[in-house]
């Protein structure tokens, strides 16, 4: 077995597919774009869908890639399992309408067993076929493989839905009988069973049908290949690591995290072995995600990199870490991955300072989920219970990152056990809910045949023109037909030449006309998109019928058009401002140009000041002020990237790039249209900057006449505002409003003082009446005309002077109800809890609330019902 490093594996797996014709994609970003049905890149043929449902016809039809992915649909085995990873890596190559079985099963045990390359003994390799794929056992054999080394599997095709889809073929590595964890006779003990010894490396998708809506299949006119190696088995083979955690992908990272902890070392305890390995993978995942572009959240992508931060400090903890220490694991791994994915190193100093806040944040909570951890137990050993429910070990899980694991092992030590059913049910509830939230939208789309058959040439010339003559329509589609003469109102046109910009990068599509020799109009260009194979395809409101063959003059609305050209050069203008202002970490998350207005959303850690957006406005408008020509030249990828131009995650770049340079200020590669300089922008104006989701900041802003009406609609708003406040001068608002605020901060302080004094003489009445129940003795009362700040000092003024082990005031007026309890300290030592007592009345105000347990407070919005909460509390009392 050849001595390699995982950066010469990877590597040696793209050569090879290169030397094979193909092109080598890069790694796309974890984070998807324009692709709702996932909320991670999960696999290499999830960047690809575009190419194979044939909405996009890729330059090459040969590609192979390494993606990293991230799944987290199992990720409790994670450590426990010699395999289970958040973040891998997918080596694949892929073929789009090109090569087919024969040349994907010669190559992959070329590539296998070939001395050149992996070098692998043949006696080691298993395939699995599907049985009905006669073609794929037939290739098999006859590339060497023998006949009881080739077995048959039911489940061996591939089908996610409407789609691409097709029998698959499997490939399994020997590791040995000393791998070997199952009995001879187990049914699981074979390649393809779920066993240690026969390692799964590589997985061939043989896409050949089409899986259509009516839930028929049907032949693809172009079949594909579709292939997945986990890069992490691999390298486990070749590094002779009994699990995948014992490479150079992740023994850095536990090698680590060994000198941090408490002299434990990995490979000695079986428990701590799983805390070293969930939090090198954990550690891993997150540093790659963080660079990506993705935060900690509640929600989404930000909630899975919130669980594993956590889950990953609990496991530190396990190991004696009680410091904050995952944050200096992020430049090992970027080390790690170096040869490959050099941006995570150059990130570190930002991706630890991300994970840090949350480590910090997250020792705190876990403080609060370990004391209701204890209460629960406490609870559960009073009442004489012999286990904790499933939704409350849940709640710990989901809220305070709590592993199940440990809210067992701490129920054990109070000889308590946790109900695993019931955890299981709402976690399965919690993962149906996520996967609802995805399921109506599509993950992969049906082939459109008609337009993968249109191979014309066809100019885009709107850098140059927007006005266009003799552009011949070489072909009219309706209803997914090629016609000679349209005959419907909408029709779909492409032309031999054209003056519309087709939607893309942000930038909406051109508005404008199409008109024929004679000068008259014959349809109107509602919306223009890229055929698969690059055609600009226009979308037509006709009024006349047009014919295939004619020609044409096309029109592009110029004002429409020179309105969106400012906007999308003012976005260049802010996108390099914001990672002037806020740091280089700053990247596009997406953007959209319209005529009168400009959305850009960026990765961002933290809210944006206002400081710091003025200092983007002023610097984008002074750009502008500059009157800088804009220059755009057309070049190869590698040269764009030294003339120093920005590249895009989401974008695919061919041959020639369009390198758009504003001066030496901004350089990015784009291909859409600009101004010529930037005084034709004329102003820049922000309107509303926001946070749309984990970690993601949305400005919306205008330029030229849309900004100039903006600041007019403001000082007209100004000026209502002056009038109301009988101010002459404009300037003399702030002042006067100033003033008002003093006025009624003044006010306020008066009302409070007389709310006080008024609720001190009825609290006179109410603390005279004192009851005796059972549990002990309770005062309540209804305050008219208080406040929440009233209760509260009242409710210090009872502790004071000590009146009864029980207090619970409450107040309300119009739709608004407030309660609060009190409780003396013994009484709560007694199993007397505030918090209990005002959940269980709340309900009678139409409210809820909670608290400390000698103090607790809850709104609710049925004064009526407040006094029936006095008596609900007298008899929850009685009861104690």
């Amino acid at each position: 077995m050849k001595d390699l490093s995982s950066g010469q594996i990877r590597q040696m797996f793209l050569d090879f597919f290169q030397e094979k014709g193909h092109t080598i994609e890069p790694s796309a970003s974890l984070i998807p774009v324009d692709d709702p049905t996932l909320l991670w890149i999960n696999s290499g043929v999830a960047t690809m869908k575009k190419y194979f449902d044939g909405s996009v016809v890729p330059k090459n039809p040969r590609m192979t890639s390494s993606q990293k992915s991230i799944r987290t649909n199992d990720i409790e085995n994670v450590g426990k399992t010699p395999r289970h990873h958040t973040l891998f890596e997918m080596l694949g190559n892929f073929s789009v309408g090109d090569y087919f079985k024969k040349e994907a099963i010669t190559w992959a045990f070329e590539l296998l067993t070939s001395p050149k390359w992996f070098g692998w003994d043949k006696e080691k390799l298993y395939m699995t076929v599907y049985p009905k794929d006669k073609d794929a056992k037939k290739y098999w054999e006859q590339v060497g493989v023998s006949p009881d080394h080739i077995i048959e599997i039911e489940d061996n095709f591939w089908d996610i839905g409407q789609g691409p889809s097709g029998p698959d073929s499997e490939i399994f590595y020997d590791r040995g009988e000393d791998f070997d964890n199952l009995a001879p006779d187990d049914p699981e003990n074979y390649p393809g069973g779920e066993n240690d010894r026969w390692l799964e490396v590589w997985n061939i998708v043989f896409s050949q049908f089409n899986h259509t809506p009516q839930d028929t299949y049907e032949p693809l006119p172009r079949k594909n290949i579709d292939t997945g190696m986990g890069l992490e088995r691999v390298v486990s083979i070749f590094q002779h690591a009994r699990t995948n955690f014992e490479t150079d992908l992740f023994l850095p990272m536990i090698r680590e995290t060994e000198k941090l902890s408490d002299h434990k070392t990995y490979g000695t305890s079986k428990q701590d072995d799983v805390a070293f390995r969930i939090i090198a993978d954990h550690a891993r995942a997150i540093t790659v995600a963080i660079g990506d572009g993705a935060l900690p959240s509640n929600v989404g992508r930000g909630y899975v990199i919130r669980r594993l931060i956590r889950r990953a400090i609990v496991n530190g903890q396990r190991l004696g870490i009680n410091e904050a220490f995952l944050y200096k694991l992020a430049p090992v791994v970027g080390r790690t991955l170096e040869s490959y994915y050099p941006d995570v190193l150059k990130q570190q100093a930002y991706i630890a300072k991300v994970i840090r806040s949350e480590e910090d944040r997250f020792n705190e909570t876990l403080a609060d989920g370990l004391k209701l951890l204890h209460e629960v137990i406490a609870d559960a050993q009073k009442n004489q219970q012999k286990q904790i429910d499933g939704p409350i070990a849940f709640k710990l899980y989901d809220t305070y990152g709590f592993p199940v694991e440990l809210t067992e092992e701490e129920a054990a030590d109070a000889g308590l056990e946790v109900d695993q059913a019931g955890f299981e049910v709402e976690m399965q509830k919690q993962k149906d809910r996520a996967r609802n939230a995805r399921s109506g939208a599509k993950s992969m789309g049906v082939q459109r045949d008609l337009l993968l058959e249109i191979k014309d040439k066809s100019d885009y010339v709107g850098y140059d023109t927007l006005d266009v003559d003799h552009a011949k329509a070489l072909e009219i589609i309706e209803d997914e037909k090629c016609v000679d003469q349209s005959k419907e109102d909408t029709i779909e046109v492409i032309f031999d030449k054209t003056p519309f910009y087709a939607e893309m990068g942000g930038q909406v599509a051109d508005r404008g006309v199409v008109l024929d020799e004679e000068g008259d109009k014959v349809a109107d260009v509602v919306d223009v998109q890229h055929a698969p194979n690059g055609q600009n395809l226009h979308t037509l409101k006709t009024q006349e019928p047009l014919i295939k063959g004619n020609e044409y003059h096309l029109v592009v609305d110029r004002l429409f058009h020179s309105r969106v050209e400012k906007n999308h050069t003012a976005t260049h203008l802010l996108d390099q401002s914001l990672r002037n202002v806020l740091g280089g970490h700053t990247q596009q998350a997406g953007s959209l140009v319209e005529p009168n207005y400009l959305r850009f959303d960026f990765n961002h850690f933290g809210q944006v000041t206002d400081e710091d957006l003025e200092k983007v406005e002023n610097m984008v408008n002074r750009q502008i002020f500059n009157e800088i020509n804009v220059n755009t030249v057309v070049t190869d990828p590698k040269t764009g990237k030294k003339m120093g131009a920005i590249a895009l995650f989401s974008e695919k770049y061919g041959d020639k790039v369009r390198v758009v340079s504003i001066g030496d200020f901004s350089v990015e590669f784009c291909g859409g249209t600009h101004v010529k300089n930037t005084r034709e922008i004329g102003l820049f104006k922000i309107v509303s900057e926001s946070g749309v989701g984990a970690g993601i900041r949305r400005i919306e802003a205008v330029t030229s006449r849309d900004a100039f009406k903006f600041l007019n609609d403001q000082t007209k708003e100004l000026r209502q505002v002056a009038g109301a406040l009988k101010v002459t001068q404009l300037k003399d608002v702030p002042n006067r409003v100033n003033q008002l605020q003093d006025e009624i901060k003044g006010l306020h302080q008066k009302q409070e003082s007389l709310e006080a004094k008024l609720a001190g003489e009825q609290a006179q009445d109410v603390f005279k009446d004192k009851q005796e129940v059972s549990g002990g003795s309770i005062i309540t009362g209804i305050i008219k005309d208080a406040g929440m700040d009233q209760l509260r000092q009242l409710a210090d003024t009872w502790r004071a002077k000590n009146l009864s082990d029980v207090l619970v005031l409450g107040t309300g007026s119009g739709q608004k109800a407030n309660l609060i309890v009190a409780v003396r300290d013994d009484k709560v030592n007694d199993g007397i809890k505030a918090g209990d007592l005002i959940k269980s009345i709340a309900g009678n105000i139409k409210g809820g609330g909670g608290g400390r347990p000698n103090m607790a407070q809850a709104g609710g919005k049925d004064p009526a019902g407040l006094d029936k909460a006095m008596h609900a509390a007298a008899e929850w009392l009685a009861n104690r």
